[in-house]
């Protein structure tokens, strides 16, 4: 099958490259009309903070997205809000802001419902503005409008800054920036590979091309699900660095076959029979991986698991269509030495001689070195971010600190109580409502209740309960939980109350409980996945469940060097950050699956080789010292673009942004380096003929595939029966 669409593709060239082209133009055409939408509001069917926001919306009609400030600030050496000038040009600030597109109210430093929205100093007040469009559909343009049309306030020397959705807006950059310098690093490292300018230029091309194609359909899948624009730049990451690993797999074994002889067209043919057909498997690896994630049961991973999933599917139909038809119509002008694969007397293969000589001496070291990586992920916790983790430099952290210092640190992250009563309040005094926000107010860790709101039938009421704390603080965390489980429950056990708790700081707690919750099962899936794909693959128990635990090490320690930068704060000023930030819940989850899914790549790729070794001539430890020096150079070339293609998301004031760089990149490092370099060859030298064990049922079971042949018959000559290799009594070797 394989054979056959890679033959079609080489033999009908520019049929092929021009479907792909007004593919890709139709898909920024439709990006441009309807435009790209992301979104940050998580959905928790099922949770209490999902009950409390869907309750209050429907008894509270607000603007499509909320409320947002836009903070005023004078410093403390002038005169504050309140003086008659600085007064004026707020009261015309307001009437201005009220006139932009999409603004349908603006409030005052004292809203109807008694909020008061000016700092005892005088000092720090905000509006508040009602907006006709959702979050998800704020852009950079709207957020300008209105502070441009703060102009009056400005000009009387008063600071004006966005706050909330409209600084989220205003601070979404484009990762443009990292994906160049991704590409520059890339092409280098191409061109040292390859020393061919055209054959170093093709991966970049493909990669570009993916990525072209996934940001569009995902900025259109946007505007029918919420998807974060963590998602997307996780996309483009994964994207980029597969589109560009898959085709320098491709384009090794093309040159190899170009320099054995074969023909321009029968070698794009049968590259995508088998390095082709390896991209296929390692790709549906990757893919079946993320499919775990949507056993959390969460919008928010089923966003995130769709996002790389796209990018990787994009990668692997470029691969086996356009790839055969471009290397068809470059031909000869892509050379033909086979540099990166051909097996040398140094390199790996010495590594691979010392490891196979001497593999407990090996291994055990190996192991160490990442149990010790390993031991930060040990104090890892769940958390949430806030705007007071983004870049100093931000709309988002200017207003965040403004707020805090006016108001507290809790309130920029105030918790909603709403409690739907059995029958209707006499008034804001009904003594079921002063009694619960009386309660509140004890509770240790609240700063401040605000007064009732009722609803017009007067069956519900709702407080905004602001704690002593910071939204991201694990205090905040422990108030949601302690509110939840005694002081509610206390207030209204035997009333006929439904109370709920919600807000922001309770959404993420809920957040995180649900995936620390789901976070077995959805390991369980993706270890048992990993397991199966390679016991059909190589039709061996040993080599999956060895292969299943090596990664479980390497992304054990992966995840301590991103608990000691993130959580702990070791050089996170290095990487552009203040000090430490807390781990969202989605992002060890997220990046389990996706390293899993990638590791593949490797695996499948040296184990092949060493595999079709060892049916040659039957000695394992040669055949791992061949395996390792023949795809070693191919592995490191791939690894490093990988690592330059993550490493360069740093770039970005994103917090999350900069963990799912520094992660994935140190967890490709490892297992490039002490997985398959060292804990490979050292445990199949230690395992020997035990690394094909295979049990009879077992094995009339499992169908036969053959994952990195092309299945062309001279190919098959070469290797001599396997009968002829001595199998121990009762097991029966690989078909």
């Amino acid at each position: 099958m394989f054979a056959t669409l890679g033959r079609r593709c080489a033999r009908s060239p520019k049929r092929v490259l021009a479907a792909w082209l007004l593919l890709l133009v139709t898909a920024v055409a439709a990006v441009l009309a309807y435009g790209a939408v992301t979104s940050e509001t998580v959905a928790l069917p099922g949770s209490d903070s999902q009950a409390a926001k869907d309750v209050a919306d429907t008894a509270f009609p607000a603007s499509a997205s909320g409320r947002q400030p836009l903070v005023l600030h004078t410093p403390a050496q002038a005169a504050p809000l309140t003086a008659d000038a600085q007064r004026t040009a707020v009261d015309e600030t307001a009437r201005a802001v009220a006139k932009v597109a999409h603004v349908t109210a603006v409030t005052g430093f004292l809203d109807p419902a008694g909020h008061s929205a000016l700092s005892a100093d005088g000092h720090t007040g905000y509006l508040s503005i009602d907006l006709d469009v959702p979050a998800r559909d704020l852009t950079s343009g709207t957020t300008a409008a209105i502070v441009a049309a703060a102009a009056p306030a400005t000009a009387a020397g008063i600071e004006v800054t966005p706050g909330g959705f409209l600084a989220a807006a205003a601070d979404k950059q484009p990762t443009r920036y990292s994906e160049l310098v991704g590409l520059v690093a890339a092409l280098l490292v191409l061109l040292v590979a390859f020393r061919n300018p055209i054959a170093a230029a093709l991966p970049l091309v493909m990669g570009v091309l993916g990525l072209g194609l996934t940001l569009p359909a995902l900025g259109l899948i946007g505007h029918r699900m919420d998807i974060p624009s963590a998602g997307e730049t996780v996309a483009a990451m994964i994207g980029l660095g597969v589109g560009i690993d898959y085709t320098l797999f491709c384009l090794t074994r093309f040159r190899e076959l170009r320099a054995a002889g074969v023909p321009v067209e029968e070698a794009a043919a049968r590259t995508t029979a088998g390095s082709g057909k390896s991209v296929a498997f390692a790709g549906t690896a990757v893919v079946a991986a993320l499919a775990g994630l949507c056993l959390g049961g969460l919008p928010l991973l089923y966003a995130l698991a769709l996002c790389p999933a796209v990018a990787v599917l994009a990668a692997m139909a470029l691969n086996l269509t356009l790839l055969p038809a471009l290397l068809a119509l470059l031909g000869g002008r892509l050379g033909s030495a086979p540099a990166p694969g051909a097996d040398r007397p140094g390199g790996w293969s010495a590594v691979a001689r010392t490891v196979v000589a001497g593999p407990w001496r090996c291994l055990l070291p190996a192991l160490a070195v990442l149990a010790l990586l390993a031991v930060p992920a040990t104090r890892l916790t769940l958390g949430q971010l806030d705007a007071g983790d983004n870049a100093t430099t931000t709309a988002g952290r200017t207003a965040y600190d403004r707020l805090a210092d006016a108001f507290g640190p809790g309130f920029n992250g105030p918790l909603q109580v709403v409690d739907t009563l059995p029958t209707p309040a006499s008034g804001a005094g009904d003594q079921r409502l002063t009694g619960l926000a009386a309660e509140l107010r004890r509770a240790d860790g609240v700063a401040s209740v605000g007064p009732a709101e009722l609803s017009a039938d007067g069956r519900l009421a709702r407080w905004q309960v602001v704690p002593t704390t910071a939204p991201a603080d694990p205090a905040t965390a422990a108030l949601v939980h302690r509110l939840r489980e005694h002081t509610l429950p206390a207030a209204t056990t035997g009333t006929g109350q439904v109370v709920h708790l919600g807000g922001t700081p309770a959404a993420q707690t809920d957040l995180n409980d649900r995936i620390a919750d789901r976070m077995p099962p959805i390991v369980a899936f993706v270890l048992g996945v990993a397991a199966l794909l390679l016991l059909l693959a190589f039709r061996s128990p040993l080599v999956a469940l060895k292969a299943a635990v090596m990664n479980l090490l390497a992304v054990g320690a992966a995840y301590g060097i991103l608990t000691a930068v993130f959580q702990l704060g070791h050089g996170a000023a290095v990487i552009g950050l203040d000090g430490p930030v807390h781990i969202p819940g989605f992002v060890p989850l997220l990046m389990f699956a996706v390293l899993f899914g990638l590791s593949m790549d490797y695996e499948v790729f040296l184990l092949s080789a060493v595999r079709e070794l060892y049916l040659r001539h039957g000695d394992t430890r040669r055949a791992v010292v061949s395996g390792l020096g023949s795809t070693g150079p191919v592995i490191t070339s791939a690894a490093l673009i990988m690592v330059s293609v993550f490493l360069s998301y740093l770039l970005s004031d994103d917090p999350v942004v900069k963990m799912f760089g520094i992660g994935l990149a140190c967890a490709v490092v490892l297992d490039a380096t002490v997985v398959r370099g060292i804990l490979v060859p050292a445990s199949m030298a230690l395992l020997d003929r035990g690394n094909w064990w295979l049990p009879r049922w077992l094995a009339r079971l499992l169908p036969h595939l053959d994952i990195e042949g092309d299945g062309h018959p001279e190919n098959e000559e070469e290797l001599p029966a396997v009968e002829a290799v001595p199998v121990p009594l009762g097991l029966t070797r690989l078909p």
